[in-house]
């Protein structure tokens, strides 16, 4: 698993750095002839008079999103409870250092209130929730604007997540930020690359069957249709053995891992949990022991912002590709 590991990281590194996307210099303050603009965000429409210039983003996929974009001059700050991965890597790794770590705790609204935020850009179970009262409408009542990341949508039958493909909620939201901002440009140049690059990466002969571990040793965490990592696998070339789930992140059953014999097990690698521990688990967890994946020690590992929606998502599906090219046919 460590060589495994180590080929990843490689991979994954090498898709990072030519990822085309760059800092751009701040700009001068647009013309307000651009504004009011609106936007649709997850089926509402967002209308904004002049461009934000103190956004607090939660997470480390939707901060991302705004310094690929040359934004970092536009934030009061991120917050982020987990590690960022390899930021060294990323091209707009500058952006990190151009604005301020706010909290490594949940987000709140004294947080986004204290640091004056005009704007709060996050995502149903990526730091909006009704249970803490942090939600779109109640920064609405206190005055400041919400953006929220489109894969994470609530379909409007319940609490499931989702209502686009995964991909065209990544673009959906640099194009909204592009118009946002201001900077449609750069918005259009980036996601015109990031269409180029995945349609470029070669695909394996056949398509190998992958399950997506995310946590949990009860019941798996996984990903279902609508989460980033479904799409990453079906444009690296493979089949999510769940998404046929019209969901984005959800918690399965192992009998259905178990029926559904998947032949690749890709590791989501975040939190207090690591990647080493998780394959152990897997390894070693008795009602998997006959599962191909599991049987031919196949378990690739991928961070967990290549697998949310961020702009690190076509350097993974090529990282992932690579290894599912090298999967031989049962």
């Amino acid at each position: 698993m460590r060589t495994k590991a180590v080929a990843a990281t490689a991979l994954l590194t090498l898709g990072l750095v030519g990822c085309g996307a760059e800092i751009a210099p701040k700009e001068a303050t647009a013309s307000s002839a651009h504004y009011p603009v609106t936007v649709d965000n997850c089926g509402e429409k967002l209308t904004f008079a002049q461009k934000p210039a103190r956004a607090v983003t939660y997470d480390v996929g939707i901060t991302e999103l705004m310094l690929s974009l040359g934004l970092a001059d536009r934030m009061a700050g991120y917050v982020m409870p987990d590690d960022k991965g390899k930021v060294d890597q990323v091209a707009w790794k500058d952006g990190y250092q151009q604005t301020k770590w706010l909290s490594q705790q949940r987000i709140t609204k004294e947080i986004a209130l204290d640091a004056k935020a005009d704007l709060v850009f996050a995502g149903w179970h990526y730091g909006f929730d009704e249970g803490s009262g942090v939600t779109p409408q109640a920064f609405r009542a206190l005055g400041v604007d919400s953006y929220v990341l489109s894969e994470s949508c609530r379909s409007g039958k319940g609490t499931e997540r989702g209502v686009m493909d995964p991909l065209e909620a990544l673009y959906t939201d640099l194009a909204n930020l592009g118009e946002i901002f201001d900077v449609k440009d750069r918005s259009d140049r980036l996601i015109a690359d990031f269409k180029a690059r995945i349609a470029a990466v070669p695909q394996p002969e056949r398509r190998p069957s992958v399950f997506l571990y995310d946590s949990g040793q009860d019941k798996p965490y996984t990903a279902g249709k609508f989460a980033a990592a479904s799409e990453i696998i079906a444009k690296a070339g493979g089949t999510n053995i769940m998404g046929d789930l019209a969901d984005s992140w959800f918690t399965a059953g192992w009998e259905n891992v178990v029926r559904r014999d998947p032949e690749v097990i890709v590791i989501n690698n975040y939190g207090g949990t690591g990647a080493e521990e998780k394959r152990k688990f897997l390894m070693s967890f008795p009602p998997l022991a006959n599962v191909a994946a599991v049987r031919n020690d196949r378990i690739f590992v991928l961070d967990y912002v290549d697998l949310v929606e961020s702009p690190r998502n076509p350097a993974a599906i090529s990282a992932l590709a690579a290894y599912l090219r090298t999967v031989p046919a049962p």
